[in-house]
């Protein structure tokens, strides 16, 4: 399982660039187990990009259950409509949206930062740019 997971360098050249120029708190909220949780985290740095992780192997509540996202609103200490909440899977940005979350369904790192820059959220004129 190990193995299988890969780096997305866009998508996390991306947000470390947004995160920097916008001074944002970003968090993760993810259903993982322990053992693959610490090993992305290790392996990719997401230190580098999340600024604490809500997942389910550590609080015990998983998406798509409400409580793990009303938990890290109350962790992240914002209001709902502060956040934008980017997933991969439609079910859970719909949670989000219903929660009165701005949601983002990502598919790739195209769509993602024309959504983000349509709220405000530019970085360099929105163009990918590997540092």
């Amino acid at each position: 399982m190990l193995s299988l997971t890969t780096p997305n360098p866009e998508m996390i050249d991306f947000i470390i660039r947004l995160k920097k120029e916008h001074q944002l708190k970003i968090v993760a909220v993810s259903n993982e187990v322990r053992e693959l949780n610490a090993y992305r985290i290790h392996t990719f740095k997401l230190n580098e990009i999340f600024n604490f992780y809500v997942s389910s192997c550590y609080v015990h509540v998983r998406k798509p259950e409400i409580a793990i996202f009303k938990m890290a609103l109350d962790m992240a200490q914002v209001a709902a409509e502060e956040v934008v909440y980017i997933d991969d899977v439609q079910i859970f940005t719909d949670i989000a949206t219903d929660l009165e979350i701005k949601s983002i369904h990502h598919t790739d790192w195209q769509s993602t930062s024309e959504a983000l820059a349509d709220m405000g959220l530019l970085v360099e004129n929105n163009k990918l740019v590997h540092a």
